[in-house]
């Protein structure tokens, strides 16, 4: 097999650029601590072929495409069982991996989001990402408190990561070529091992916030505690794309002590 069909219904666009590929790979940091390295949705190979030669870190490689995965055994034969056919969103870490780990990839833009939320459910795990995704979603990670690109997602991933936007890719080095250009990130896993809160109230509250983004948290937030029951916190009165993490934090605290 020379080559793998992209589908449209995967999200696939092949990177065929090599010197973006080579930027990809070295943006990673073995010396973080980890010596297993996943990549998701490898396609062609054109970024396995660099991590496959890497020597402080072992590489693994997951893709449900089953093509791909044919490409992949016959190219990289040394490989053996580090190559997954599988859904990236479904893989058991544990039943894989015993240590710290990084993860990169060309991610499919159809599941990008997804593949984050994945990535922060493994976050003992998972101490570093390298990653393109579409420029949009990209933006949204490394978004501040203020700005229209900052969510969920940006709250999330800046909870547990440093996140820092690396390069942009225009859209002539993917074959197809996406409508859209796409941006590199990295996230770094920092130090807090658990929130200073309720770390499941601490999402429904982000969720709540953000979902009705256009009023005040103190109407935003009244599906999860009563108004007559909040504090006079100024905090109540802005909108949420205004709240840093640490606002979060404090607010989710007060509301666990009142609910």
């Amino acid at each position: 097999m020379s080559s793998v069909r992209a589908k449209k219904h995967l999200g696939q666009h092949f990177l065929t650029d090599k010197n973006t590929a080579a930027k990809i790979v070295g943006a990673l940091r073995p010396q973080l601590g980890y010596d297993t390295v996943l990549e998701v949705g490898p396609g062609m190979g054109i970024l396995s072929d660099l991590l496959l030669t890497q020597e402080p870190y072992q590489t693994w490689l997951i893709d449900v495409d089953g093509e791909s995965i044919q490409f992949l055994q016959q190219h990289y034969p040394q490989i053996g069982s580090r190559l997954i056919h599988g859904d990236f969103l479904q893989l058991d870490f544990a039943a894989h991996f015993e240590g710290k780990l990084a993860i990169i990839g060309n991610f499919p833009y159809n599941i990008s989001s997804q593949i984050l939320f994945k990535v922060l459910a493994e976050r003992h795990r998972v101490i570093e990402v390298v990653g393109m995704f579409q420029k949009e979603v990209a933006e949204r990670c490394v978004a501040s408190p203020g700005g229209k690109d900052y969510g969920i997602l940006s709250v999330f991933l800046q909870a547990y990561y440093q996140v820092e936007y690396l390069f942009t890719v225009k859209a002539g080095a993917f074959n197809p070529p996406p409508k859209v250009l796409s941006g590199v990130i990295r996230l770094t896993r920092n130090a807090i091992e658990a929130l200073d809160c309720d770390e499941a109230l601490f999402g429904r509250v982000v969720k709540a916030a953000f979902n009705q983004r256009r009023k005040t948290l103190r109407n935003a937030l009244a599906s999860l505690i009563p108004k007559e029951q909040m504090s006079d916190n100024p905090l109540y009165e802005l909108r949420a794309e205004r709240l840093s993490v640490a606002n979060f934090i404090t607010l989710t605290n007060e509301i666990s002590k009142r609910i």
